[in-house]
């Protein structure tokens, strides 16, 4: 019997294989590179080498790391190997993995072993193609493969040049560079927003003003009459300054009416807030406005709090604009300048310079009134009015904006020469925030807003992070000096390089100094973002093109760069990344946009909120009931990964932990998954398959678990009294209240259960072998896979219908948390039924899916602005080129502050039992601290 010929020897050793797909053959032990096509990974044949390099299972990162990360990363794959399913943030799969796990070190040293690999290949047709069919692999000339080869030598180039170290270093220059140009800017053109806020800015889309460099607040009447208490505003002038009246008594008082006499004063107060406004009848500048000014310089008691004046257009229209008028009125603004600055000492003056006329539309016996004019007294008022002091600046602010505003706007107006409805509201909504702001302070009311001084809490922890840079600069030149004096020396006979120590692993302290000191470096980035006045900020406005189109520009991407996943279980490591990364981008996009006032918009982000929370269900669930890993390593490990930079950003821009919602709505869900599973009688896989009765038993602690949920749901009392007690309040109240902990928490309240159901259901049909998970093959037979595929993808579009039909927020979000789940799971279906869908993912958004919770956090400060309320504006002026820089930095700074976090993750959740209860003894006593600290500091507040 003739026996079966060998295989071929260069295909027992090609490194390039079949589940590979596409990938280059890399000078690196470990190939690298941004989310692109598979890249397998050459391994050295000889095992004599001085480091051979490993798979770790997940390429984390575009680049490479050191030895010593590529030990850490080594262990946290074996253990992440061991895992099982991909769970949600905070699990040490999802977390430890979301970086660079792997790499290899720079030099020409990682050449000699390569070289000496392909000398030791058999030849082969282009070796840095994938195996491709026998008709195309008898000829390396085929376009087939050229094409394969020049794509992955174009690739390679592009790794070769730009990894993440070199992208962190560019964002480094990056953020220098414009805090250099900002303080300089600053320096040059003032500090003060109010003046921005008083004479430039611009519309975003049609109503909506942008000031310049600032973010303005927009009133509501409760916050109005609150900053008005006891104050008395003036206004005096003409018409226009009488329609500037209205419109700032409307946001006082929506119902005012605009009625009476035009040409008289007009009094307004409200004696419960003890709010009073008035008009004063003055067309003209002249010995009538300078008397009532007079009277006000003399009698504190009836003086304003605030007076906005100006007038110009009666004087142009009385005396048919002859030039003897504009001299008249330049004398008699000089006599009254001095007034105005001793009011202004001690009230908050404000001159309206005068808005442009639109002369088409102007009545005849207004025809005089001319733009030309109009410069000509603004330009006297604006001249007099800067040089009543001589050596200082004058403290009457010029109203300079309401003629960018008319600009825009008067091509509206009814006569030509009053404004439209929507510009008076915009320039009373100015005045509004220049006064009130500093009295607020709102959140998205940037303008006129001093830098918040620091807390006590916030002292002490730029002590903290000091003494780690300054700690790790001493040990990094301690540490330099001696590798300098173990350098290694040349042999002169054989001129080889001889070694004199072996290099030793990075020391645990060494690992905490560096990741302190860059970690406090990041939070000063953060702090200059969104505490100090040294960045922009503007204000977000929705347009559907802002949204929908970088949508569709992710998702090409997304679909452009894939490779074949490692195992093709439902809802494997890479897909569930994939998963969280597309959605975490969407969520970012949905942000920036402003598409929050889009109400189908929003209600499609609500589901991708639910299907994380749905992840935390299912991939918590699913290492308990399998692994039965209840010790407190394993909880402290995720607690750690979800709350360190929470923790810290709580600390150093002071604001409640509450504050990031969504990392204490998983903190809490993953506690209540523990609890339920480990308490008594804790129910895992291993027990369940000797009997199947303790099966029931886990579906009935799932009832239990939901039950609870409903009680709280529709129990706000109990629900608030349980998370008002002490510390937990601490931890979840809101603006003094757990309202808003209640709401997010009661939003999606069952998606968690959901996520824990399918765990359970999916990991009891794979035990009993019911789906076919074989790569390429569908998951049931061909007739229910087509079955249950048409149904997921009826039920996917019947609930984007709904959504998108919605009309009431309220009445949406009632019924959100019961339906959300249909999406959910259509989609998890669409994904998993198809063999061939199952078998590939994209590697791009599965790079982000590895730093999501980091995304998530950070942009709250350095990509969005004002606390999510505004955007972050490093470059004014180019919206674009904005948005590309700070996206850049913002990625680069999420995915640095992953790495550290999972490097402290290793020094503070150590394995050995006794050292981590030594730890959690310190966090204790960290956190007692620090409540402490925070008692004092709102007592010293109020």
């Amino acid at each position: 019997m003739s026996q079966p010929p060998p295989p071929p020897p260069a295909a027992a050793s090609d490194p390039v294989t079949p589940e590979g797909g596409l990938g280059p053959v890399t000078p690196e032990h470990c190939a690298s590179g941004p989310p692109s096509q598979a890249q397998p990974l050459l391994r050295q044949e000889a095992k004599g080498e001085a480091e051979e390099g490993e798979e770790t299972g997940v390429q984390g990162a575009w680049g490479t790391s050191t030895a010593e990360q590529r030990r850490r990363g080594w262990g946290e794959a074996a253990e992440a190997a061991e895992e099982g399913p991909v769970e949600a943030w905070g699990s040490a799969a999802a977390a430890g993995l979301g970086t660079p796990a792997g790499g290899a070190s720079s030099g020409r040293g990682n050449w000699r072993p390569l070289l000496a690999w392909l000398r030791r290949r058999q030849p082969q047709c282009c070796p840095c193609a994938a195996p491709l069919s026998r008709s195309a692999a008898h000829c390396c000339h085929g376009g087939t493969k050229m094409a394969a080869l020049a794509y992955n030598l174009g690739k390679r180039e592009i790794n070769h040049y730009f990894s993440v170290r070199s992208a962190k270093v560019l964002a480094l220059v990056a953020v220098l560079m414009l805090a250099v140009c900002h303080l300089a800017s600053r320096r040059y053109r003032g500090n003060d927003s109010c003046e921005y806020l008083l004479s430039s800015g611009r519309f975003l889309g049609e109503k909506v003003w942008q000031p310049h460099s600032c973010m303005m607040h927009k009133y509501k009447v409760s916050e109005a009459k609150n900053c008005l208490v006891d104050k008395h505003v003036a206004f005096i002038g003409d018409s226009r300054i009488r329609q500037l009246f209205y419109s700032f008594v409307k946001i006082i008082n929506p119902q005012f009416k605009e009625e009476g006499n035009k040409h008289e004063n007009i009094p307004f107060e409200d004696k419960i807030a003890s709010v009073k406004v008035d008009f004063l009848w003055h067309p003209e500048v002249n010995g009538s406005m300078k008397q009532c000014i007079k009277v006000w310089t003399e009698d504190s008691a009836t003086k304003p709090h605030v007076i906005v004046a100006g007038a110009a257009t009666w004087s142009i229209k009385i005396h048919n604009g002859s030039n003897e008028a504009l001299t008249q009125y330049k004398i008699n603004i000089t006599s009254i300048a001095p007034l105005l600055e001793k009011l202004a000492r001690t009230s908050d003056v404000y001159w309206v310079l005068q808005d442009p006329v639109y002369e088409d539309l102007l009545s005849e016996n207004r025809k005089m009134i001319t733009n030309e004019k109009i410069d000509a007294y603004n330009e006297a008022a604006v001249s007099i009015l800067n040089s009543s002091t001589r050596n200082s600046k004058s403290n009457v602010k010029m109203f300079s904006v309401s003629k960018l505003i008319a600009q825009e706007t008067i091509m509206e107006s009814l006569d030509g020469l009053h404004l439209p409805e929507s510009s008076r509201e915009t320039s009373a909504m100015i005045l509004m925030n220049v006064y009130c702001n500093k009295i607020l302070k709102p959140v998205d009311g940037s303008c006129c807003q001093p830098q918040p001084p620091l807390t006590l809490i916030q002292k002490l922890a730029a002590c903290f992070f000091t003494f780690s840079i300054i700690g790790y600069l001493i040990f990094y030149i301690i540490h330099r000096n001696v590798h300098r004096k173990n350098k290694p020396c040349t042999d002169l006979e054989s001129g080889e390089e001889k070694k004199n120590i072996i290099n030793t692993p990075v020391s645990p302290l060494e690992i905490l100094l560096q990741s302190f000191c860059k970690l406090g470096l990041i939070m000063a980035y953060f702090y200059m973002c969104d505490r100090a006045n040294l960045f922009m900020k503007e204000n977000k406005f929705y347009t559907h093109s802002t949204f929908f189109i970088p949508i569709i520009y992710i998702l090409v991407l997304g679909v452009f760069y894939n490779e074949n996943t490692k195992e093709t279980k439902v809802l494997n490591r890479e897909q569930t990344d994939e998963w969280k990364g597309w959605m975490q981008l969407v969520i970012l996009i949905y942000h920036i946009s402003g598409a929050s006032t889009f109400l189908p918009v929003y209600m499609h982000i609500r589901v991708l909120v639910a299907a994380y929370l749905f992840q935390t269900g299912y991939g918590h669930f699913s290492y308990f009931w399998v692994k039965g890993d209840f010790g407190i390593h394993r909880v402290c490990q995720v607690l750690f990964r979800l709350n360190f930079l929470v923790v810290v950003l709580c600390i150093v821009m002071d604001r409640p932990y509450q504050f990031y919602y969504f990392v204490p709505l998983v903190t809490v869900w993953f506690m209540v998954i523990y609890v339920t599973l480990a308490l008594w009688p804790q129910i895992i896989q291993k027990k369940a398959n000797g009997n199947c009765f303790w099966h029931l038993g886990l579906l009935l602690k799932l009832a239990f678990l939901l039950l609870c949920i409903w009680f709280l749901a529709y129990s706000q009392g109990a629900f608030e009294k349980i998370f008002s007690l002490w510390p937990l309040s601490k931890c979840f109240e809101l603006k003094g209240n757990v309202y808003e902990w209640w709401f997010r928490w009661r939003l999606d309240r069952y998606v968690v259960f959901h996520g824990m159901l399918f765990a359970f259901i999916y990991l009891a049909l794979q035990k009993r072998q019911v789906l076919s998970e074989g790569k390429g093959e569908p998951l049931f037979s061909n007739r229910i896979s087509n079955f249950l595929l048409f149904i997921s993808v009826v039920s996917f579009l019947t609930y984007s219908i709904w959504a998108s039909s919605c009309k009431n927020k309220a009445e949406c979000n009632e019924l959100h948390p019961s339906v959300s789940v249909v999406q959910i799971l259509a989609f998890i279906l669409i994904r998993n039924i198809p063999g061939y869908a199952r078998s590939v993912y994209s590697s791009f958004f599965a790079w982000f899916g590895k730093i999501s919770l980091e995304l998530f956090i950070c942009q709250y400060h350095i990509w969005l602005a004002a606390d999510t309320r505004g955007i972050l504006v490093l470059i004014p002026g180019n919206p674009m080129l904005n948005i590309i820089v700070s996206t850049f930095i913002f990625v680069c700074v999420a995915h640095e502050i992953s790495q550290i976090t999972n490097d402290l993750a290793q020094i503070f959740i150590p394995k050995d039992n006794s050292s981590l209860l030594k730890r959690l003894a310190c966090t204790a006593a960290f956190f007692c601290g620090l409540l402490i600290l925070s008692s004092i500091q709102d007592k010293s507040r109020h």
